[in-house]
């Protein structure tokens, strides 16, 4: 799959937004790793608490929930609204 994002895009992103299943999120990966990526399902972790399932669109490259297991919700810092740069050919 070809990726949504490219180098260089800029994201418009809401901070106290809900996620819902299919969002694109910023999140904070357990290795320390800030990333956008596709918020895909809930989940737990080991200790039981709260978490969403994260995915790369493009499965071939980076690390996403496959290789780092779920990601819990306090580490997932933002809603991505839209991309602003370079401007989208439609909204």
């Amino acid at each position: 799959m070809t990726p949504t994002l490219q180098d260089g895009d800029r994201l418009l992103v809401a901070y106290r937004q809900t996620v819902v299943p299919g969002d694109l999120v910023v999140a904070r990966l357990p290795d320390g790793t800030v990333a956008v990526k596709r918020a895909t399902e809930r989940r737990t972790t080991r200790t039981g608490s709260a978490a969403w399932w994260l995915l790369s669109d493009n499965p071939d490259e980076g690390v996403d929930s496959r290789h780092r297991g779920p990601v819990a919700d306090a580490d997932v810092i933002a809603v991505t609204v839209a991309r602003v740069w370079p401007r989208p050919r439609r909204f």
